[in-house]
């Protein structure tokens, strides 16, 4: 599968590459993305490349895992990371602390779901955060995903054990809006949190009306060998 661009007015998903490698590095390092994703930690320049090469270009290239970057439209700096795996048929994602508390990331999700149970054939898709995650949990919620319950993760951890986590789940027939039933208060979400993504994300602004969708099929910029992000892969934070 050739890599694609999603776009809305509120921000524009395209491919990570090699030129994004300092801004994965600089997010990957911030203590809340370490906190709440299984990023390595240290997280070095080779963390990154391993990213790209491994799990962005293989991804794309297997049609296994489809990872896009987060940007404002028309703006070339990496913000955040959203990706969706066919295989397990869920979803990840963190956001760079600069871009926490705008919406941005609770746009994103959307857009990726709706290609994911669109264009990309997938029945439904999955959440998982580490259980206390609130900001990961809302931009699951806002996006429409049913709250699940508690469960071990699809993911280990950097100690190779299976977190306890909250689950959700979005099927191409529900609806999107924000569904009862989570297990904390999303009302009012979070003023001055600063968590982030699933897999991770931050808290998301009250401005989340949903602008049209524009898949633009666009081929991926080459990029060296890099990878690995939230390795989850793929908000909170």
């Amino acid at each position: 599968m050739r890599a694609f661009t999603l776009r809305s007015p509120l921000v524009e998903l395209r491919a990570p590459d090699s030129s994004d490698v300092e801004a994965i590095v600089a997010a990957c390092r911030d203590p809340e993305t370490v906190r709440w994703t299984t990023v390595p930690s240290p997280y070095e320049r080779s963390d990154a490349e391993f990213f790209l090469d491994r799990i962005v270009d293989h991804g794309w290239a297997t049609g296994r895992e489809m990872t896009w970057g987060l940007r404002a439209p028309g703006s070339s700096e990496l913000v955040g990371v959203v990706s969706v795996r066919t295989a397990g048929r869920d979803v990840g994602f963190w956001t760079a602390p600069a871009a926490r508390g705008r919406g941005l990331m609770t746009e994103a999700v959307r857009l990726v779901v709706d290609w994911a149970l669109g264009e990309g054939g997938l029945p439904e898709v999955r959440w998982e955060g580490h259980v206390g995650n609130v900001a990961s949990a809302a931009v699951a919620r806002r996006a429409g995903f049913r709250y699940l319950g508690e469960a071990p993760g699809l993911h280990p951890g950097r100690d190779g054990e299976h977190p306890l986590c909250w689950t959700a789940r979005l099927g191409a027939d529900d609806d999107r809006e924000p569904a009862p039933g989570w297990p904390v208060p999303l009302a009012g979400e979070f003023p001055g949190a600063a968590r982030v993504g699933s897999r991770v994300d931050a808290p998301v602004g009250s401005d989340d009306r949903r602008p049209a969708v524009t898949p633009d099929p666009a081929p991926t910029p080459s990029a060296p060998p890099t990878t690995t992000p939230p390795t989850t892969p793929p908000e909170t934070p």
